[in-house]
């Protein structure tokens, strides 16, 4: 399927992708005014980052009764909410009013995340074919611009409020092309894909989304320090390993989009999962910053297919009527990656050196694979009991 075509398909959940990447990466280009401007030491503005998290896992679980009750409304409304919440950050004057802030701006943003995945399952499912990587890549590259575009406003003293009030009228001009129902129809008759059951596929694809969750946000946040204080690289150096992983992981899952027919989901997860292994596994190995970018830029080419395929596997697996409540869990389970990646990275840091902690990464995308097969018998049909004997 052409380019053209897959985005006129996913007309609807595209520019929701883009919300979410927009808002996260200026909030991202603007952390260290916004921590100035509450006077929070680290460890408090930690606490206020989690205060978020709580918030966004919180959103995800409540998703699907949301979404039943507002239908089509259900994506403008989370939009919408973004974009008033990421207000609220930039004129928090102290720590409790920021972390109420972040509450609210990670909740809607949970929200929504949970909503736009399980509509494009239902657009994948309704046409056959593979979007969801070209969504994710959507966010991937409005997250990298807008933190670009942040970064220069905050160069040229531009406060945060400002910047997210631009985004917010942004916001305002595309909701309204977000609107679309869940789809129904046809989930009373419809048999069950899964012969295992719901928990199962909620449960292996989580954890294969969670793996590449914590993949992705350790790499992130450690990344830098690792060419820096175990290579010797510059403070410029250093912040190109981020750089490489943002731009690789959205190259990545716009050519898994072209690469990834439909039922062919566990074949490039097994690949990218080993793919992104080999590309830790480099970097945690490096002997000069050169080799670190390029075991980077190996992972997140890797990890970047990973979770959104998961993701539309769990919305493949059930009924119609199970998706977004399969999406929601899935998402609620790979989001711990975001909490216990870095500090997990930390610890063992602390214990062995960041070469350790880049190894560990490599181990547990190389444990992929195992993940995968569960996954394949919650799929397979139960077997048949015995049959009566004939009189």
């Amino acid at each position: 399927m052409s380019l053209a075509r897959s985005i006129a398909l996913c007309r609807a959940p595209l520019p929701a992708f883009a919300v979410i990447g927009i808002f996260w990466g200026a909030f991202a280009a603007q952390v260290p005014d916004l921590k100035a401007g509450i006077g929070a030491e680290d460890g408090a503005f930690g606490l206020a980052l989690l205060c978020g998290a709580v918030g966004a896992v919180s959103a995800m679980w409540l998703a699907p009764r949301i979404d039943a009750r507002l239908g089509a409304r259900t994506m403008p409304f989370a939009a919408l909410g973004v974009a008033a919440a990421f207000q609220l950050p930039g004129l928090a004057p102290t720590v409790a009013s920021f972390a109420a802030a972040m509450f609210l701006a990670a909740g809607f943003s949970g929200l929504l995340d949970v909503v736009m995945n399980a509509r494009v399952s239902q657009i994948e499912a309704r046409h056959d074919t593979a979007l969801m990587n070209l969504n994710h890549a959507t966010f991937s590259f409005a997250y990298a611009a807008s933190a670009f575009s942040a970064g220069l406003a905050r160069e040229a003293g531009i406060a945060p409020p400002a910047v997210f009030a631009v985004l917010g009228l942004l916001t305002l001009a595309i909701a309204a092309r977000l609107r679309l129902a869940p789809d129904t129809q046809g989930e009373d008759d419809a048999p069950h894909p899964s012969g295992r059951g719901f928990g199962q596929i909620v449960v292996w694809a989580g954890l294969i989304t969670l793996i590449a969750f914590m993949t992705e946000n350790a790499t992130e946040a450690w990344s830098a320090l690792h060419i820096e204080r175990t290579l010797g690289g510059r403070a410029a150096e250093g912040a190109l390993g981020p750089t490489i992983l943002g731009l690789t992981m959205g190259v990545g899952r716009l050519i898994g989009h072209f690469v990834t027919p439909r039922g062919r989901e566990r074949r490039v997860i097994l690949v990218a999962a080993l793919v992104s292994g080999c590309g830790a596994a480099l970097a945690a190995q490096a002997p000069s910053p050169f080799v670190a970018y390029l075991g980077f830029g190996i992972l997140g080419f890797g990890v970047s297919v990973a979770a959104p395929l998961a993701l539309a596997l769990a919305g493949q697996m059930v009924r119609p009527r199970d998706r977004a409540l399969a999406v929601s869990r899935v998402a609620v389970i790979g989001y711990l990656g975001f909490f216990i990646g870095p500090p997990t990275m930390g610890f063992v840091s602390e214990a062995m050196g960041l070469r350790a902690s880049f190894g560990l990464i490599a181990l547990l995308m190389f444990s992929v694979p195992l993940l995968l097969w569960p996954l394949r018998a919650a799929s397979a049909p139960l077997p048949s009991g015995p049959r009566s004997p004939r009189g």
